[in-house]
C-alpha cells in the first residue's frame, strides 16, 4: 500500500475530512490533497510525525518503504555519495533480509535512516542547497 493510500485510508478511518486533518497538522488542504494523490510527500519530518500522531500510527509505518527517503537522497547525491549510499542500502537490505536483527532492531534502523534523511534534507534547504 502506498503512502497516499495509507494516508487516505487512515484519515477516513479516523473520520477526518481533508480540511480537518490538514488544519490539525498545520498544512494546507491542497498540500494534503497532493499527499493523498501521490504527487508529493512531506518535505519535513515534523509534518510526517504530526500526521502519523493524528492518525494513530508512526511516521515509519505511514511513510513505509515508499518514503523514498534513502533512494531519493541517492538520486540527488553526487557520485561518491551515491556509491556510499548504494553500499549502505545493500548492507541494510542484507541485514533486513536474513541478518540476525530483531523486529525492534529493524524498526530502529529504519527510524534512524528516516531521521537522518530528513535532517540532511532540512539542512540542505536551510543552506540553499536544493540538490
Amino acid at each position: 500500500m502506498t503512502f497516499a493510500d495509507k494516508l487516505r485510508n487512515l484519515r477516513e478511518q479516523k473520520g477526518y475530512t481533508q480540511a480537518e486533518l490538514a488544519e490539525a497538522a498545520g498544512i494546507t488542504t491542497r498540500t494534503l490533497q497532493y499527499y493523498e494523490s501521490g504527487k508529493r510527500y512531506p518535505n519535513n519530518l515534523s509534518i510526517a510525525v504530526k500526521l502519523a500522531d493524528l492518525l494513530g500510527t508512526t511516521s515509519e509505518r505511514l511513510l513505509g518503504e515508499e518514503g523514498g527517503l534513502v533512494l531519493d537522497a541517492h538520486e540527488r547525491g553526487g557520485r561518491t555519495a551515491g556509491r556510499e549510499l548504494r553500499s549502505l542500502v545493500e548492507g541494510v537490505s542484507a541485514l533486513f533480509a536474513g541478518g540476525e536483527l530483531t523486529d525492534e532492531d529493524r524498526d530502529a534502523a529504519m527510524r534512524a535512516l528516516t531521521t537522518a534523511y530528513w535532517i540532511a534534507k532540512d539542512g540542505a534547504k536551510k543552506y540553499g542547497n536544493k540538490k
